[in-house]
């Protein structure tokens, strides 16, 4: 039985709907700016980002793979293309954004914010950031544990925003009063007083 042709039409119109539909849904997060050059991604660029992609594991820190990944992009010149569009165009091979709605990511700052909050939300930040602020020597501690311990927790934060005379109030009023005297003796008075650079020297001297 032949189908008549406004029916057929129909059925067409209706599938390539859906087709589309399912194939908005595939499409990347993140919008390649329109690049109006003869340009195109060299194998040997991809392997470099490839070597070290973020897989999102608990050992992982978002904030040096970022690091990493604007080191490696920072050495690409590419006459008439923003650095930003080189960019967003290799970031999906250093690390697959699959939570973030189609075309949702405009811009690299964009990308950015998304990839730390995603594995490194604010929870996270201010739990990190509390531990900095309350940490204290234990009681079976030497001075350069709780010394390494400290740059761990700071390390384990980039972000925590702490300048470094408050780091130092924070670590010295951590200790206990044996090793402050100790620090006190060093400088000849108040440990504090001192510049932070000439702090750091004496602590890791």
């Amino acid at each position: 039985m032949l189908i008549p042709s406004l029916v057929l039409r129909w059925l067409i119109t209706g599938l390539c709907t859906i087709a589309q539909a399912l194939l908005k849904g595939y499409e990347d997060a993140i919008v390649i700016p329109e690049i109006n050059a003869n340009f195109e991604l060299k194998h040997g660029l991809i392997n470099l980002v490839q070597n070290k992609q973020f897989f999102g594991y608990d050992k992982e820190d978002p904030h040096a793979h970022i690091q990493y990944f604007n080191k490696i992009t920072s050495t690409m010149r590419f006459p008439d293309i923003p650095s930003t569009s080189i960019k967003l165009m290799l970031f999906p091979f250093f690390h697959c954004l699959e939570k973030e709605p189609p075309r949702s990511i405009l811009t690299w700052d964009d990308l950015v914010s998304k990839f730390i909050n995603q594995f490194f939300p604010p929870s996270k930040t201010k739990n990190l950031r509390n531990e900095i602020t309350r940490f204290q020597q234990r009681f079976d501690e030497s001075f350069y544990e709780a010394w390494d311990r400290f740059n761990d927790l700071l390390r384990a934060c980039p972000h925590h925003e702490f300048l470094e005379l408050h780091q130092l109030d924070t670590f010295y009023n951590a200790l206990n009063a044996n090793d402050q005297d100790s620090l006190n003796s060093a400088v000849g008075g108040n440990f504090l007083d001192k510049m932070p650079r000439e702090c750091l020297r004496i602590i890791e001297c």
